[in-house]
């Protein structure tokens, strides 16, 4: 299993937000807090620094979370559905047992992160720069990843069924314990990529032929 460098939170030094809604969007910098058990929807979080935090049970669904660093930080048991990242740095952060279906990461930057146990199902990753980054035990059917910058990608018993890649190579990426089946890719893309026996037979519609199930006398 591939280790991806992720927080460690000093938690005897984190002290707790009491009321997010006010206290996040009236500042400028978030460092050495905990977000817990809060819900909300429709709201806007921009340009702002999220540093050594935790959000814990934490439910923001279809608001606008876009252009802001999140750094050292770790998100765990939180549901960000339908909510938008565009824009916004992750270095270093960690999403545990999170959902994050149908998020947009359009141009965001994910570096040195691991996302565990998820749901990102319909996510967008379109344009986004993409280093360092483990998919452990996470779904991403139908997501999109469009024109992306990749380096050392780790998709560890991912679920990829449905996805579509399009001007991204997955080059020295290795899929061979994830499920495929359905991906949208290109032969140009999936180029170099690492699979094994059985999934081979998932991307031949990439070469134009088909299988017959029967075997003739």
């Amino acid at each position: 299993m591939k280790k991806i460098k992720t927080p460690i939170l000093e938690l005897e030094r984190i002290t707790e937000v009491k009321n997010p809604e006010i206290e996040i969007q009236e500042s400028e910098t978030v460092e050495e807090r905990k977000i817990q058990n809060f819900e909300q929807e429709n709201i806007v979080w921009c340009n702002i620094k999220f540093e050594k935090t935790l959000l814990n049970n934490v439910k923001i669904t279809n608001s606008k979370l876009e252009r802001n660093t999140f750094t050292d930080v770790i998100f765990r048991n939180c549901n960000f559905s339908n909510t938008s990242f565009e824009n916004t740095c992750f270095i270093r952060c960690q999403f545990e047992n999170c959902k994050i279906t149908g998020c947009n990461f359009v141009e965001a930057r994910l570096y040195k992160m691991a996302v565990i146990d998820t749901n990102a199902n319909y996510s967008n990753f379109s344009l986004a720069s993409i280093e360092e980054v483990m998919f452990q035990d996470t779904t991403l059917r139908n997501s999109y990843f469009q024109e992306n910058k990749l380096k050392n990608i780790y998709f560890e018993k991912a679920d990829l069924m449905g996805a579509q890649f399009f001007k991204t190579s997955l080059k020295d990426i290795d899929l061979s314990e994830s499920q495929i089946q359905g991906m949208a890719i290109t032969m140009e893309d999936i180029k170099g990529a690492t699979i094994d026996i059985v999934q081979a037979a998932d991307l031949l519609y990439l070469l134009g032929v088909k299988i017959k199930n029967e075997i003739g006398d």
